[in-house]
């Protein structure tokens, strides 16, 4: 799999039909490696490792309801409350990041009402915090960390 601008960490690997599986943690089980998956896979480990944010308030591929259609967000962040603090979509690192990709997370935050969003192909990464006054969103350089 490509490098990514992300530290690297261990993951557990292993082949299947000709497919290889990695071991995902906060799912318990061995999902397909796919180019997206590498990514989220990195930026949930960016995020606990990094970030301090812990497992326990990280929900991977949380599903919605938006204009009577099933989506998954890639990873929602929980604040200690309950309440979605960071939603972050990530795409292959292939992919272009595109107003279409921050429209997409906008349309679940409509839905979530988080206060970060995050884009990431694991090559390039943005960071947005909604102004809820403005009803706008701000870019920022980073996310906080957990505290």
């Amino acid at each position: 799999m490509q490098k990514l601008n992300l530290p690297s960490y261990t993951f557990k690997l292993k082949s299947n039909e000709n497919k290889t599986l990695i071991f995902d943690n906060l799912r318990k089980k061995y999902m397909i490696l796919t180019p997206e998956e590498w990514v989220r896979q990195h930026f949930v480990q960016w995020l606990i490792q990094e970030k301090n944010y812990p497992v326990s308030l990280i929900a991977i591929e949380k599903q919605l309801v938006i204009n009577n259609l099933k989506k998954r967000t890639d990873i929602v962040i929980f604040a200690s409350d309950g309440h979605p603090n960071i939603i972050v979509e990530c795409k292959a690192p292939h992919i272009k990041i595109t107003q279409d990709t921050f429209d997409q997370i906008a349309r679940y935050n409509l839905k979530l009402n988080a206060d970060y969003l995050i884009v990431t192909n694991g090559l390039q990464h943005f960071f947005c915090m909604l102004d809820k006054e403005k009803e706008t969103y701000v870019f920022l350089r980073d996310i906080p960390e957990y505290q």
